[in-house]
């Protein structure tokens, strides 16, 4: 008996000092230490910033911990040059407010912004980007600031972004640029269907980068796919209002990097202006886009539920009588069903100097007033399998 209770002592000194070693190994930086205040009146800023620098400075994964309440906080810079690990952990229990006052994060193109950082997740919380009286300054015709994205990460690895949720951000809600291997998964993005600019997640000149189970109602697209991004993987992404999944606009400079290995699936599309849009600038370009799967897709009541369109010139300004160089091949349409708003359901106009190839629609359902919609599709260059008849405007 006396054995065995000195061993159960033993077990507890042993598991009391190897528990302390754990957290003195892995820390939480509350951010409540640094002087951060949940009141929804006080600068954070610094706050956040401080409890930024201790966190990156931790030489074993660190946890930086923001409890329930509102906080204010201008523009943010959290860069991760000099960090000693590459597992920082943001747990955010509250809500980060941009000031009510436009103006003070309006010309700084990024509100929160995380450059070179590795290893990085982000968990639950709330962005409020306060854009509501921005977007009434741009209807109203004044000059006014062009506005903040709420979120952005920028030439950084191994992101992981998972429950959080993003309102009426006063441009995009989420940037990752120039990333590689991005993980983003039960996200709530909602804006006004009316809000300029308010684009849910913009992608550009990353890889890897995966978004599921999420949703996204906003102003303009939901998912933008820029030039230089490849192997990106959508699923499970309810989009609406908004105006839809889109690659582009590609094409604006001569010399771009392309669009390539996007797959997008099971998501539905409710009120949109578009689906699935592929848009190219009518200008000279070398870009493409190319190997791009769509597959069980929902429309509900999407005025373009499928379109291409290399004839992208606003105002006819800078591309007037010009043909898109942006090559589009490889592009498949698979188990599409729903309704349409408009008769067209499938719009595919290609560029006469590059037409598409490679384009293929397979169970293609989608109806406009309870009639089968029509297909237009200008240079295509093959023939396409569906159930959608007729399938004209095909050599």
């Amino acid at each position: 008996m006396a054995i065995s209770r000195m061993l159960q002592i033993i077990i507890v000194i042993f598991l009391h000092y190897f528990s302390a070693s754990i957290l003195a190994a892995n820390p939480t930086y509350n951010v409540f230490s640094y002087g951060a205040k949940a009141d929804g009146k006080s600068d954070c800023t610094k706050a956040f910033q401080v409890a930024w620098d201790a966190a990156c400075a931790s030489v074993s994964p660190a946890t930086i911990y923001v409890p329930q309440g509102r906080y204010i906080l201008g523009n943010a810079y959290f860069d991760g040059s000099k960090c000693k690990n590459n597992a920082t952990t943001i747990q955010i229990d509250g809500t980060l407010s941009a000031p009510t006052n436009y103006n003070v994060i309006g010309n700084s193109v990024h509100w929160l912004k995380f450059k070179r950082v590795t290893g990085v997740s982000i968990r639950g919380g709330t962005l409020d980007g306060q854009g509501t009286n921005l977007w009434a300054c741009k209807a109203s015709g004044k000059n006014c600031p062009k506005g903040a994205t709420s979120l952005a990460f920028l030439n950084s690895d191994k992101i992981s972004i998972n429950g959080l949720t993003s309102i009426n951000s006063q441009m995009f809600h989420i940037v990752v640029h120039g990333c590689r291997d991005a993980e983003l998964q039960n996200i709530k993005i909602s804006a006004p269907d009316e809000s300029p600019n308010t684009d849910g997640i913009h992608i550009g000149r990353s890889s890897g980068v995966s978004i599921t189970n999420s949703h996204i109602a906003t102003g303009d697209d939901c998912i933008a796919v820029s030039p230089g991004t490849s192997n990106l993987f959508v699923q499970n992404v309810a989009c609406g209002p908004g105006h839809g999944i889109s690659i582009g606009s590609l094409g604006w400079v001569m010399d771009e990097a392309g669009v390539e290995n996007v797959t997008v699936k099971s998501c539905v599309f409710s009120g949109t202006e578009n689906g699935v849009r592929i848009k190219t600038w009518a200008r000279p370009s070398n870009g493409f886009v190319r190997n791009v799967h769509y597959e069980n897709l929902t429309m509900v009541n999407a005025e373009n539920p499928i379109i291409i369109d290399q004839n992208y010139c606003p105002s006819n300004q800078n591309c007037p009588n010009q043909s898109s160089g942006v090559k589009i091949s490889g592009v498949t349409y698979k188990d599409i069903h729903g309704t349409s708003a408009t008769e067209t359901g499938v719009n595919l106009k290609c560029s006469k100097s590059e037409p598409c190839t490679g384009i293929a629609l397979d169970k293609i359902k989608l109806n406009y007033k309870n009639k089968t919609v029509d297909v237009v599709c200008g240079n295509t260059v093959q023939n396409m399998d569906g159930v959608i008849k007729p399938l004209r405007c095909l050599s």
